[in-house]
């Protein structure tokens, strides 16, 4: 898929990351609010570099002029095994369906490459996120200290065919 403008307030652009991307990309993740605290760990050294977004379908979200061209958001696809490995928002662009969004977006990937389901291993404070935007839970991944110190749900996004 190429660059698409979705209908929002404001228009957001969802495009392929690019290498130059990569360390925005990162203090998106580390800078995350839903990371804070107990879960700052699972982020501290966390890197997305210029080789994992070559690697990955890795798309993100670009706010309008009134943010200055800004990332907003992005996700990352991994094709083999399906899975929705990243996704954040960045905290103050919340609540404005840039998220929803962006699901839509992989979704749309997902079905252009022949994938019918997608795994998510989600982040406990996202876990109604991906319930509200569709996804079915299927489980739990068991915890993986030291990074990952606590049990997280499994979720699926069942991907139609065309």
């Amino acid at each position: 898929m190429g660059s698409r403008t979705f209908p929002s307030s404001p228009p957001v652009t969802i495009r392929r990351a690019v290498a130059q991307d990569a360390k925005r990309l990162t203090r998106l993740v580390r800078g995350s609010g839903a990371y804070a605290g107990k879960y700052a760990a699972a982020v501290a050294g966390y890197r997305v570099g210029p080789d994992y977004i070559e690697a990955h379908r890795t798309f993100v979200a670009v706010g309008g002029e009134e943010h200055g061209g800004r990332v907003l958001g992005f996700y990352a696809l991994v094709l083999a095994p399906p899975e929705l490995d990243l996704l954040f928002v960045a905290d103050e662009a919340q609540g404005r369906g840039i998220g929803r969004l962006l699901v839509a977006h992989m979704q749309a990937e997902a079905g252009a490459v022949g994938l019918d389901c997608v795994k998510v291993v989600s982040h406990l404070p996202a876990e109604d996120f991906y319930q509200r935007v569709g996804a079915v839970r299927t489980g739990t991944e068991p915890a993986n200290p030291p990074a990952v110190p606590w049990d997280r749900p499994t979720f699926e996004f069942r991907i139609p065919s065309e």
